[in-house]
């Protein structure tokens, strides 16, 4: 690993008389460290110095260990935007989730085409994308044999991609951020995946700092603003409870399947459960009071569906904590007595798998965006008007959480409960919410309008 410093001295070029043809040496000192050369001229010394001389009056540090300027070290040493991308994957991998492990490969796999010496041969978009995404960037892959098609595009991307030492200009950084605007198809990128992956960016950058493959980060050096992502809730997704009810009794009026689902969506709507909290719901997280008092759940882990070649356990799904907090952490979240019947009722006509999950699949499995998916849009079908179905109103179960939050909100509730029982900061919350406090606000508007007017 190189030792940099400033403290460099430069002295004379120092001549050697021998019997033979003479010498010249030339002697320089790198912070404690004495290095020379000889030359057979002095013509060749003097332009080796005068390299040095340069490098010092250009404020450039020197490697302690070799002597040489830093940037002679990193030209040595300079590895590939490929070879680091990889390193980088090799870093993070260990302590990361298995949703931030695809949003790395995600982000490598869209700068990756746009960091080559030359595009003449590269593989079709698409499948340099499956090449990068699915095996160079997915760390379980990488003691497996991948098909010819794929070995063919990791071999091209070896062969051309740029050394680290060309990221430094910034119109090489341009290029990449640019193509984080644009989806595969050509589409206009959504400006949430934008933002994550500069972001990401902006870190495998920070990394090359770190491992001496840059002198800087060159993403700063880019005058480029990426386009302002929408965070507020639209309240044209969110449902009131009269709505909520008339969903969850679509939901119920289905199969066999849509009897047992409509529990999940009864918690993501009265404990703003997110998805993956609800399919691990326990019995054994629940308080359930039999005499119409409120009860509890208690959240403590999370199975987010990823897929099995990105998890540890080869699991589909990760088992996690909970979103941004402590492994271990937990969020006990009150819930009204008409959630705590419909789980009562659930238990009593479904009972729990053998590890006490509520909701599962035919076969014992762990309930699945694609099966609940259908349920919830035919409840939309059969229980919204032709036009509040076609609009975004409770488009997708996720809004269920909005919709339950949104009706904490409205109806007085502290800001701070509600972010503690949402499983937000109030920050986020306020951020996030900010919108569907607009009825709040008019609300006390108008009270305080009216305890104005007693005083005219």
């Amino acid at each position: 690993m190189p030792k940099p410093t400033f403290k460099v001295r430069i002295w004379a070029i120092r001549e050697h008389v021998r019997s033979g043809p003479n010498t010249f040496e030339l002697r320089w000192k790198v912070g404690s460290e004495p290095f020379s050369a000889t030359f057979k001229t002095k013509t060749l010394a003097d332009g080796e110095r005068s390299k040095l001389v340069t490098a010092v009056n250009a404020g450039e540090p020197f490697d302690e260990i070799s002597g040489l300027p830093m940037s002679v070290v990193r030209a040595r040493d300079d590895v590939s935007w490929y070879a680091h991308a990889r390193d980088y994957i090799e870093m993070k991998w260990p302590d990361s989730p298995a949703k931030t492990r695809t949003t790395h490969a995600d982000m490598l796999a869209t700068a990756t085409p746009h960091l080559v010496r030359s595009r003449v041969g590269m593989p079709p978009a698409r499948e340099l994308r499956t090449a990068l995404y699915s095996w160079a960037f997915n760390m379980n892959r990488w003691t497996q044999e991948p098909p010819a098609d794929v070995a063919k595009a990791l071999a091209w991307i070896e062969r051309h991609s740029l050394p680290m030492s060309q990221l430094d200009d910034p119109m090489v950084i341009r290029r990449v951020l640019v193509a984080f605007t644009k989806n595969l198809d050509g589409s206009k990128a959504a400006a949430s995946s934008v933002i994550r992956k500069k972001n990401i960016f902006h870190n495998v950058l920070g990394y090359a700092v770190e491992a001496r493959r840059l002198p800087h980060n060159p993403l700063k050096l880019v005058q480029w603003t990426a386009p302002a992502a929408v965070e507020e809730v639209d309240p044209a997704v969110v449902a009131n409870p009269r709505q909520v009810r008339e969903l969850l009794a679509a939901v119920r009026a289905q199969d066999s399947r849509g009897r047992h689902l409509e529990a999940f969506f009864g918690g993501m709507y009265h404990a703003a459960m997110r998805s993956a909290e609800a399919v691990f719901l326990r019995d054994a997280n629940c308080y359930l009071p039999p005499d119409g008092a409120w009860g509890m759940v208690t959240l403590g882990k999370t199975r987010p569906r990823v897929g099995s070649s990105w998890t540890d356990s080869g699991k589909p799904h990760d088992e996690r904590g909970l979103k941004w907090r402590p492994e271990k952490d937990t969020r006990p979240v009150p819930i009204p007595p008409v959630y705590v019947r419909m789980l009562r009722d659930h238990i009593a006509a479904h009972g729990v798998a053998p590890d006490g999950r509520l909701f599962r699949t035919a076969r014992g499995g762990m309930v699945q965006e694609s099966g609940y998916g259908v349920v919830w849009q035919r409840a939309r079908e059969q229980a919204l008007a032709p036009e509040q179905a076609a609009s975004p109103l409770g488009k997708r179960p996720y809004d269920l959480r909005h919709a339950g939050v949104s009706f904490w909100l409205r109806s007085g509730v502290d800001p701070a409960e509600c972010a503690r029982r949402a499983g937000h900061s109030i920050a986020v919350l306020l951020r996030v919410y900010a919108k569907c406090l607009d009825g709040a606000m008019e609300a006390a508007n108008h009270r305080i309008t009216e305890g104005l007017s007693e005083w005219d």
